[in-house]
């Protein structure tokens, strides 16, 4: 082989070594999260005006999203589940990390209806949905969990937030809904522990209004 030649094939090599296994890998799994993100998003945008049972409004799921994405939290929980909406959210964010949404639902009905948008909605692989009473299901949950979204019985946000506390690591956050009801005894009464507690970090998402507390831990 000439010089010429030697050299033209180092260069073929070089241009085309980055197209080994790893890079077919991901050349193949491309298509696979633009569907699920297409998908995803469809169902979202054709379901908005149709959620209904006590679901989060679009911005505030979007909130959501955007939340598990930007801090890249993948052990996530979701106490309430309503019919989906906020899950599927999660859900969606849980593809992207590689995470998981493990979520908790009292009501029967809304559970099974829960779990047939997941389907639906296509992320159904990355939700674990739960029937049970949180108030005896939190408490035995193993954890960790880097990011916990509160949307149920709100005179009990206290007692979640204290039971899972020791669970969540540094950086992870704990959120509930609905938290600018200012009247909301149950809502003041977490809000002034969580101001309060050092080892956390707490402002406020408005979002549509209803607003969303995000307490992230900044100390163990």
């Amino acid at each position: 082989m000439s010089r010429t030649a030697a050299w033209v094939a180092a260069v073929l090599i070089g241009l085309f070594a980055g197209f080994g296994p790893a890079a077919v890998s991901q050349a193949q799994q491309a298509p696979g999260a633009a569907g699920l993100d297409a998908g995803v998003s469809r169902f979202l945008s054709e379901a908005r005006s149709s959620w209904s049972d006590l679901n989060v409004p679009y911005e505030d799921g979007k909130i959501l999203h955007d939340l598990v994405v930007k801090g890249r939290f993948r052990r996530i929980l979701e106490i309430g589940t309503s019919t989906g909406h906020s899950t599927i959210w999660l859900a969606w964010a849980a593809a992207k990390t590689g995470g998981k949404v493990t979520t908790i639902e009292i009501d029967r009905e809304r559970h099974l209806r829960a779990v047939a948008n997941f389907k639906k909605a296509g992320v159904a692989a990355y939700i674990d949905a739960r029937l049970g009473d949180a108030h005896d299901l939190v408490p035995s949950l193993a954890g960790p969990f880097d990011f916990v979204f509160c949307d149920a019985d709100r005179e009990w946000y206290l007692r979640y937030f204290r039971d899972l506390e020791p669970k969540i690591p540094l950086h992870g956050c704990f959120t509930v809904h609905n938290a600018l009801w200012r009247g909301d005894t149950g809502i003041q009464r977490f809000l002034e522990h969580a101001g309060g507690n050092a080892k956390f970090r707490t402002t406020i998402e408005v979002g549509s209004g209803e607003g969303i507390s995000v307490s992230c831990r900044i100390s163990e």
